[in-house]
């Protein structure tokens, strides 16, 4: 995600974005979806329909649709509690008007309800609208991994919400 132009500032909300889980049938949006995220982390597909099968109790893997059409994804690991969000992507073309914000809405209402302890993520750290959005949300930045990412060679900033 781009930091805020002057134009991004004016957009109007998209309304009538349904989130739900993620199915089979949506594998190849997402994998397109993913394609057009440059600097998103690129899985197979396998990896993905692994993230679907393992709903609810491993993983949670959350789809926006927007008139019939995959405009954003999340995927989130499991494990004794901590929730590890993995991959975050809106559709380039649709950024900044509200839809990364209603995916994670929905993943902190599952999180709580779930019982989660921690919700735990790494985001790049040139990545100021992503992490504008989880700090808006609650998440706090509690450190750093140097040169964690490549092509190109970056930080990642580590946040955290505990309960």
């Amino acid at each position: 995600m781009s930091p805020t132009s002057e134009a991004d500032s004016h957009r109007t909300p998209i309304k009538g974005i349904e989130i739900r889980a993620a199915k089979p049938d949506d594998l190849p949006a997402v994998l397109a979806l993913e394609r057009a995220a440059p600097s998103a982390a690129h899985w197979s597909l396998e990896h993905y329909r692994n993230r679907i099968e393992r709903q609810p109790q491993c993983a949670c893997f959350l789809v926006a649709e927007w008139k019939g059409q995959l405009c954003g994804f999340l995927c989130v690991r499991i494990v004794a509690g901590e929730w590890e969000i993995e991959n975050v992507i809106v559709d380039p073309n649709l950024r900044r008007q509200g839809i990364g914000a209603l995916i994670m809405q929905s993943l902190i209402r599952m999180w709580q309800e779930a019982g989660g302890t921690d919700l735990l993520l790494e985001v790049r750290d040139s990545n100021a609208a992503a992490r504008a959005l989880y700090e808006r949300h609650g998440l706090r930045e509690v450190g750093r991994r140097c040169a964690y990412y490549r092509d190109p060679v970056e930080s990642a900033i580590l946040y955290t919400l505990h309960r």
